[in-house]
């Protein structure tokens, strides 16, 4: 039995009528190698069934509430868990284009999960061209991040065609405490908040200038040092004081998604990383700053400063890291230079301004997001994050223009009840505070796999941007020749 976090519980509180709080994956995979050429759902759902104890949370454990909102809710297995219950089927009038396949999982992603069940469901999509097939993956962020999704995965695939020998399920089901023990202790934890509110208030503070939009504000970055000079912490880089420009994505979002996915030879962006120096997760950087820079350039929206990018990073480390409970994973703010037209220079920019931001998140850990999302007490934490949330357009509160994140991935082929992964496209969550465009990368056997979610009342058809990937990798090829 294990309660969620405080930072597991802003992922339920964050939920509205517009945003929903799940991460999806879309696997393309060769049904050809499974039994009769075709993957079903009994295929799965035995797979599931019989591994679902090798897996992260999600898989059979559902959420538990304490009456009256007291506390975080609980999690425990569902006696009732069926696999079956959780997975479907669709199929394309053969043979399915991408563009048909994108449509039906922007629909599949605007749907919110049922929470009285394990927060998790998977669609198999048939009758795509060349006879393969999708399946797309929706687990709620309250029960997992993306080294706990990364991890369930693995316990559902298989180095080879043939399935590998599993370890016999010896764990006991978990159950939630009875409704007193959840009732004294969440009276308990509230009366002893304002304590650990205080504590979190102090630890928090020393980083204000990395939340997102607070770096903007006059004075911050200074008070931030000074707290890290009071409380004997060691000096590390400001954060750069940077403001979010308006662009055509950074309005309210809506209901409805759109999705689009592609695919990079990661190849080559290791060649440019090696010919102009920094990180693969650098060139990513880049070849989004170029894309968008293109993207608002072709509509008169490019703004004269920098985008501003929230970069999900874990903050799991070491073997074994993925047992920890809760999420683990906190934001870094970078500058995003789409406003420098010369490559090299905005190569170059980029690099520097991530080399900044990592070595700040770096000294400072990347705690802030855990301390913040403890300042309020369970009762009161949830309306007034879905309050905040809900104002923040109303007074063009713009933290930041979107998120990027680059996931790395297995660099050899994997299989799912025998058929072989193609590939493996991420599509994650979009908010009014974060903006309405998520670009996520996923490496995975040769390939750098783009998955991009948006909202389709801002950007009805994000494929443009991936067209736009491809256009930036060719300059910074032709940067690298130069």
């Amino acid at each position: 039995m294990t309660q969620l976090t405080t930072v597991d519980a802003t992922f339920l509180h964050a939920e509205n009528a517009t945003t929903h709080a799940h991460i999806a994956g879309l696997g393309i995979v060769d049904p050809g190698t499974c039994p009769g050429g075709r993957l079903t759902v009994p295929h799965v759902a035995e797979l599931i069934r019989a591994r679902a104890h090798l897996a992260a949370r999600p898989l059979r454990q559902r959420l538990v509430q304490v009456p009256f909102g007291l506390d975080n809710p609980y999690w425990e297995d569902d006696p009732d868990f069926e696999p079956e219950r959780h997975i479907s089927e669709f199929g394309l009038p053969e043979p399915g284009s991408d563009r048909q396949l994108a449509n039906l999982v922007a629909m599949l992603h605007e749907r919110p999960l049922d929470r009285s069940r394990p927060l998790w469901e998977m669609v198999l999509i048939q009758g795509l061209a060349g006879g393969r097939t999708a399946v797309y993956v929706k687990v709620h962020h309250a029960a997992v991040d993306g080294v706990m999704a990364a991890e369930t995965l693995a316990a559902l695939l298989d180095l080879t065609p043939e399935p590998r020998e599993l370890p016999a399920d010896e764990s006991v089901p978990a159950r939630a405490p009875g409704t007193a023990s959840m009732l004294g202790t969440g009276l308990l934890r509230t009366a002893l908040h304002p304590v650990r509110s205080a504590v979190a208030a102090v630890r928090a503070a020393p980083y204000l200038d990395e939340v997102p939009g607070l770096a903007a504000i006059p004075g911050v970055g200074l008070m931030s040092s000074w707290m890290q000079g009071v409380l004997g912490r060691p000096e590390v880089p400001r954060a750069p004081r940077v403001s979010a420009p308006p662009t055509p994505f950074n309005h309210p979002i809506g209901r409805r998604r759109a999705v689009a996915c592609g695919e990079l030879p990661l190849a080559d962006i290791k060649e440019i990383r090696r010919t102009l120096g920094g990180s693969v997760n650098d060139v990513v950087m880049a070849l989004c700053a170029t894309a968008l820079r293109q993207w608002l350039d072709k509509r008169g929206e490019l703004p004269e400063r920098p985008l501003v990018a929230a970069v999900p990073v874990s903050l799991r480390r070491g073997a074994g890291a993925a047992a920890e409970p809760g999420n683990q994973v906190s934001i870094m703010m970078a500058p995003l230079a789409t406003h420098i037209p010369d490559p090299a220079d905005r190569y170059g920019a980029v690099q520097r301004d991530m080399d900044v931001a990592k070595r700040r998140f770096t000294g400072s850990s990347g705690g802030w997001v855990r301390e913040m999302s403890g300042l309020l007490p369970a009762p009161f934490a949830a309306a007034v994050t879905r309050l905040a949330l809900q104002a923040a357009p109303a007074v063009s509160l713009r933290p930041v223009n979107l998120v990027i994140s680059n996931v790395p991935g297995p660099q050899f082929p994997l299989y799912l009840c025998g058929a072989k992964v193609l590939g493996y496209y991420p599509i994650s969550v979009i908010t009014d505070v974060s903006g309405g465009l998520n670009i996520t990368v996923f490496s995975y056997d040769g390939k750098v796999d783009v998955g991009i979610v948006a909202c389709r009342e801002l950007i009805p058809d994000p494929s443009e941007i991936i067209d736009h990937l491809v256009d930036a990798l060719d300059e910074l090829r032709s940067l690298c020749r130069a």
